[in-house]
C-alpha cells in the first residue's frame, strides 16, 4: 500500500497546493518511485505507458528545482526542454505544467509546426523557464535565431518510441548535439525496441531506470471483444456498430491517413457525424475535429495511431479497431482512450482472416482471449473465428447466413442485436 504523499517526496507547498486543487492526494507507483531520484539529480530511464502518471514524475520535480535555483531564463534560452512526438502530446504536456505550476512564478511555452510561428518566437523572446516542443518546429527556431538551448539544464524525450516511429530519430540526435554536456536527462518509452536502448545509452549519463507496468484496465475496465470480417465487409459492419444506442461517443481506429479519411467519409454519407484526424492534417484542422468531437457535433473520431496517445478525452463509450495495429503495443494504447478516470469501456476489433497473427500478438501481450461478438448484419455474410481445444484461434472461418444463424456450431459466442440509433443522434440532427 502507498502511504507516500508528494510532500514527503520532496515536492513543496506551492506545487502541493496546485495538486490539491486537482484532488491528487496520493502519488502513483511511478511518480513514487521518480521524484525522489530525479530531485537527487539523477539521469533517468522510465518504461511506462499513457495512464501512470509519468507527466506529473518528472514535470513535478523539475519544477520544484526550478523554483529552488530560483534563476530567471533569459530571452530566448530555456532550461527545461521536454520533446514530444506529436502536437497534441505536446499541447497536453504544456497544460499539465501550467496547472501544475499555477501558484508559481515558472514561464513556460509550447512550439510546434502547422501553426503561425510569430506567438512562439513572441513568447521565447520573453523567456520561458520550460519549453515543450516537437522536434521539426524546434530545430526551425534555433535555425533562425529565434531559440538557443545552451542553456538547458534538463532534457526530457516523452514517448521515445513514438518519436523513433515518426522517423525523428536524426532529429532528436541534432538537438542533443547542441545541448550542454552537463545536464539532467530524462527519456520515458512504452516499449523498449533495440532503437530506444541505444539512444537511451547515448544521452542517458548512469540513469535510474523505472519500469512500471501499465495499469490493468485492459483487463478489469474494458469489455474486450473481436469480430472476424473480410476487409470488404468492414465499412458495414462498422455502421451496423455504430448505430448501436450503446456507443454514446468512439473513437475508430484505422492503420493508415488515408483509410482514416476514406472511412470518416463513408460514414457521413451515411448519416453518423464523424472527423478524421492523422498527420496530414493541419494544426487547425485537428483542433477543429477534436473541438467537435468533444463537444458532441461529431460523435465519431476516426483516427491513426497518431491520436492513440496524448488525448484524454473523458466519456468515450467505444474504441473500434477497424484494423489491427502493426504492432501489439499501439492496441493497448488505443483502447485505453476508453475506460478513463476509473469507468468502465468497450473495444471492439475487425479482424481480417489475415489479421490472425497480429490478433494472437495483441493477445500475448495482454493476456487476454478476445471472445468473438456476434452481431447481425443485413445482407453481408461474415466469418466467424473457430477455436481449437485450447481455446486460441484457429483462424479457419465459418460462413453466417442472411439471417444470422451460422453454418457451423456456435459455440463460444454471443449473440447480439444492435438497435438502430435514435435520429438525433445523426449528422443531419
Amino acid at each position: 500500500m502507498n502511504n507516500k504523499t508528494f510532500d514527503s517526496l520532496g515536492i513543496g507547498a506551492s506545487l502541493c497546493r496546485a495538486l490539491a486543487e486537482l484532488d491528487y492526494t496520493l502519488p502513483t507507483p511511478i511518480q513514487s518511485r521518480a521524484i525522489p531520484d530525479l530531485l537527487s539529480g539523477n539521469d533517468l530511464l522510465g518504461v511506462a505507458q499513457t495512464g501512470t502518471g509519468k507527466t506529473a514524475a518528472f514535470s513535478l520535480p523539475i519544477l520544484e528545482m526550478l523554483l529552488a535555483d530560483g534563476v530567471k531564463a533569459q530571452s530566448k534560452r530555456p532550461k527545461v526542454l521536454i520533446l514530444a512526438p506529436t502536437r497534441e502530446l505536446a499541447g497536453q504536456i504544456r497544460d499539465d505544467i501550467s496547472t501544475y505550476a499555477r501558484h508559481t512564478r515558472i514561464r513556460h511555452a509550447c512550439i510546434f509546426g502547422g501553426v503561425n510561428q510569430n506567438p512562439q518566437i513572441k513568447a521565447l523572446a520573453k523567456g520561458v523557464e520550460v519549453l515543450v516542443a516537437t522536434p521539426g518546429r524546434l530545430l526551425d527556431l534555433v535555425g533562425n535565431n529565434f531559440l538557443a538551448l545552451d542553456e538547458i539544464s534538463h532534457l526530457v524525450l516523452d514517448e521515445a518510441d513514438r518519436l523513433l516511429d515518426m522517423g525523428f530519430i536524426r532529429d532528436v540526435r541534432r538537438i542533443v548535439r547542441l545541448l550542454p554536456s552537463r545536464r539532467q536527462s530524462l527519456l520515458f518509452s512504452a516499449t523498449m525496441p533495440r532503437e530506444v536502448s541505444q539512444l537511451a545509452e547515448e544521452i542517458l549519463h548512469r540513469p535510474v531506470r523505472i519500469d512500471v507496468a501499465p495499469k490493468k484496465v485492459t483487463v478489469d475496465k474494458i469489455d474486450q471483444h473481436m469480430l472476424m470480417v473480410d476487409t470488404a465487409g468492414k465499412q458495414g459492419v462498422l455502421e451496423k456498430m455504430l448505430r448501436d444506442p450503446e456507443v454514446t461517443r468512439a473513437i475508430v481506429f484505422t492503420r493508415t491517413k488515408h483509410g482514416a479519411n476514406r472511412v470518416a467519409k463513408k460514414l457521413d454519407r451515411a448519416g453518423i457525424a464523424a472527423e478524421a484526424i492523422h498527420g496530414n492534417k493541419s494544426q487547425n484542422a485537428r483542433q477543429r475535429a477534436l473541438e467537435k468531437f468533444k463537444s458532441g457535433d461529431a460523435w465519431v473520431l476516426v483516427a491513426t495511431d497518431i491520436a492513440a496517445r496524448g488525448i484524454d478525452i473523458q466519456g468515450i463509450s467505444h474504441v473500434i479497431n477497424f484494423e489491427l495495429p502493426h504492432e501489439p503495443e499501439s492496441y493497448v494504447h488505443r483502447i485505453g482512450r476508453t475506460a478513463r478516470a476509473g469507468a468502465s469501456g468497450v473495444a471492439w476489433s475487425l479482424v481480417d482472416p489475415t489479421e490472425i497473427k497480429r490478433l494472437r500478438a495483441v493477445e500475448r501481450l495482454t493476456r487476454v482471449k478476445l471472445q468473438p461478438l456476434d452481431i447481425e448484419v443485413a445482407g453481408l455474410e461474415l466469418p466467424v473465428m473457430e477455436a481449437d481445444d485450447s481455446g486460441r484461434h484457429d483462424g479457419r472461418a465459418r460462413s453466417r447466413s442472411e439471417n444470422g444463424r451460422e453454418t457451423g456450431s456456435g459455440k463460444g459466442t454471443r449473440r447480439r442485436r444492435s438497435r438502430r440509433r435514435q435520429p438525433a443522434r445523426s449528422a443531419a440532427a
